[in-house]
């Protein structure tokens, strides 16, 4: 039997504890509890995404921000109802709720405050996404205006999607698809990122 607690503590990875994925502004004015329905589970999918994904992007960019991260069944589905951001709980690509038996799959919300600063001073978004797909194994990508924040999502078959909010919205890479953009120009478009640091997965 797992406590809040000790579920807390869980180190997901070199750099992530469960503590950060469990925090819920929606949870936390309607008082809804954020607790995982199958722990081991939401703690297993966990460690893929950290470890894959947000490790990486932090040794890379330094300190990255969760904005959200796990939602409990109840709670993403009282969000949706209450339009509050939260796609339907049966979303095929609804990433949030890590511990579904049927659905192999765990993401996260975050901010890169190094990339914010520059998109804040009018740098392409598609610069990041650009990298992000020549980088990391995501399985799908959602680009939001505010900040540059994304969705990044873990899947056991990464078929690297990239969806945006921002203009230009829309696809940028459908699912299993080759990019319309060779690698050699989207290439010169990070070309002034960090060294990327983890391992590569083109």
């Amino acid at each position: 039997m797992w406590s809040l607690e000790s579920l807390g503590r869980v180190r997901l990875s070199r750099h992530f504890y469960m503590r950060e994925f469990l925090y819920s502004e929606i949870g936390n004015f309607h008082a809804i509890q954020n607790i995982p329905d199958h722990p081991d589970l939401a703690i297993a999918r966990g460690r893929a995404l950290c470890e894959t994904l947000l490790d990486p992007l932090q040794e890379t960019f330094g300190r990255i921000a969760v904005r959200s991260g796990y939602r409990s069944a109840a709670l993403n589905r009282f969000g949706n109802r209450n339009r509050l951001n939260c796609a339907r709980n049966d979303y095929p690509l609804e990433c949030h709720i890590w511990d579904r038996p049927e659905v192999a799959v765990a993401g996260a919300s975050i901010v890169i405050p190094w990339f914010a600063d520059r998109y804040d001073q009018g740098r392409d978004w598609r610069d990041l996404a650009w990298w992000l797909y020549d980088h990391l194994p995501f399985a799908e990508v959602w680009v939001f205006p505010k900040l540059c924040a994304f969705n990044i999502a873990w899947r056991p078959d990464p078929q690297r999607r990239i969806d945006s909010y921002v203009a230009p919205k829309g696809t940028l890479v459908r699912a299993g698809a080759a990019p319309s953009v060779p690698p050699e120009e989207r290439a010169t478009r990070y070309a002034d990122f960090p060294p990327f640091r983890g391992v590569s997965h083109p």
